[in-house]
């Protein structure tokens, strides 16, 4: 066929997001639910939601895209702080789990990794050479393109900036540690930041209540979004990007987060006024980045990782 449609699938520490894809990037239907507690309950929603969409789209491909340290030439995540997978076998799994639906293939992903895909396939990445993409959601997740190569590391495990250390004896994270950049820069971030001055609104309520001119939750995107410049400002020192893209559920509030992240970065950033300045923004393809770029590895028309 010279025309196929590919499933493409987001697991998050929040929510789920399966969508039917077209060879344009096009997402002719997406579904999303709640991620469930357990790895049994998150496989049986995947299955779901896949099934659910192949009742009205033809699809043989199947490309998930999971928080955590995946490991894609054995398709297992090694380890994902937000989700109890532990050495999880997901690609076997959901193969098996399939194999009488019509899916064929099971391609296994980093959801970061997934959404630059999508991002220099389709989006705002198009014609770049040195790309950073920061996924602010419930955590934090990174991914990082040379000369139009994911960038992957010795265990395939690269990219994971929510765990840099912020904060010395900051904190607790979910991975173990303490003081980790994601519980400072985050969507968990922001609902921290409104607890601490007495509301307690999470998610798109704290980007509601910003917009309508509630004072603690601007304050909320501000301590958030200088938390997120400061450690940008590390990432290009090390890096040296041409182009940062902010992804993740938080990138919706765009400029109300973006500003204090520019001007963070730009303090922070050493010789800041001697160099080109990677430029900032957030992800062409919204939410969706990281199910679109997921189908389109499954499809093989993302570049080679």
């Amino acid at each position: 066929m010279s025309q196929r449609n590919a499933i493409g699938v987001d697991i998050g520490g929040t929510k789920i997001l399966a969508a039917t894809v077209d060879e344009t990037g096009s997402v002719l239907e997406q579904i999303a639910v709640a991620t469930p507690h357990s790895v049994e309950l998150v496989q049986a929603a995947v299955v779901q939601s896949v099934r659910t969409l192949l009742t009205r789209h033809e699809a043989h491909d199947l490309g998930v895209a999971a928080a955590g340290l995946v490991d894609h030439h054995t398709g297992r995540v090694r380890f994902a702080p937000h989700i109890s997978w532990r050495d999880e076998p997901i690609r076997d799994n959901l193969a098996h789990a399939l194999r009488g639906d019509g899916i064929t293939s099971v391609t296994l992903e980093n959801d970061a990794n997934a959404a630059l895909c999508a991002e220099w396939r389709f989006g705002a990445a198009r014609g770049r050479d040195h790309v950073l993409l920061v996924t602010v959601g419930t955590g934090i997740g990174g991914a990082l393109m040379s000369s139009g190569q994911i960038m992957r590391g010795t265990n395939g495990m690269a990219g994971e900036f929510g765990h840099m250390q912020y904060a010395p004896d900051g904190r607790p994270c979910q991975c173990g540690l303490r003081g980790c950049w994601e519980q400072y820069a985050s969507g968990r971030a922001l609902s921290m930041q409104m607890q601490s001055g007495g509301e307690l609104l999470t998610g798109q309520a704290i980007l509601r209540a910003a917009n309508d001119g509630d004072p603690e939750a601007q304050r909320a995107f501000f301590m958030v979004g200088q938390a997120l410049g400061l450690g940008l400002a590390d990432l290009i020192a090390a890096l040296d990007p041409e182009l940062i893209l902010i992804g993740g559920g938080v990138s919706m509030a765009g400029e109300l987060l973006l500003g204090p992240t520019r001007s963070a970065m730009s303090t922070r950033l050493v010789g800041g006024r001697h160099r080109r300045v990677a430029d900032l923004d957030v992800v062409a393809l919204g939410p969706a980045a990281g199910a679109i770029g997921a189908a389109e590895l499954a499809r093989g028309g993302a570049p080679s990782l």
